[in-house]
This record gives C-alpha cells, structure tokens and sequence, in this order.
C-alpha cells in the first residue's frame, strides 16, 4: 500500500484569518466557501501532486510548540521571510546547519514553520 498526502491541516481559534494568511503566503486562492470556523485551500479544486491544507475552528486555544510543522523552500530566503512577515509572520530564529540556512516563523495564529535556503 502506498500513501500520499492529501492534506495538512491545522486548528485555529480562526480558520478564515489563519487560512486568508496562509493563501497568500502561497500564492494560492483560498476555497470560496471558507468561513471562520473551516476554510481551505485548494480542498475545492485540488492541483495535481500538491495537498490542501485545512483549517479547523477548535475552542481550545494552542498549549504548546507544534510537534510537526511546514517546511518550505524558497530561492531567496530573505526576501521571502520579508514578503511573509508583511503578511503578519513573526521571525523567531535564524538557524544553519551543515550548509542549510533557515528561518523559523510563526503564522498569525502562532502555528510554526520554517523557511529554508533552496540547494
């Protein structure tokens, strides 16, 4: 059996903001239907080989340091970090390791993720 990913998803106290971020830090378009308790991305007309990703109201608010999050790439990692914090990123750390430069962020409902150097 073979899987693949469908779909990310992540709680939010706000599915629309969060997603409405989230949209435009992908250049993607957000799901027509969206609303403050569930919005999506490219759940409505999904793109060959590439997952939605899912936003889901839930009542409890975030407790602790996400023990999984998005690792994105990109050519021109300042200037995206830039473009991602004029979106309402916040910049937590600036990391390199073994040759790989990355910056670790947090999206406006505080949900992590890191931007890495392309190679």
């Amino acid at each position: 059996m073979t899987l693949t990913l469908g779909a990310i998803s992540f709680d939010c106290s706000d599915a629309l903001r969060t997603a409405t971020f989230w949209a435009a830090a992908l250049d993607r378009r957000l799901d027509e239907d969206s609303t403050e308790e569930f919005s999506s991305i490219g759940l409505k007309q999904p793109a060959p080989g590439v997952p939605a990703w899912l936003f889901a109201r839930v009542p409890e608010p975030r407790q602790a340091k996400n023990r999984a999050h998005p690792d994105l790439i990109a050519p021109d990692r300042p200037a995206e970090v830039a473009r991602l914090v004029d979106l309402g990123a916040t910049v937590l750390g600036e990391h390199e390791e073994s040759g790989i430069e990355w910056t670790v962020l947090r999206d406006v409902e505080g949900n992590e993720f890191c931007v890495a150097t392309a190679h």
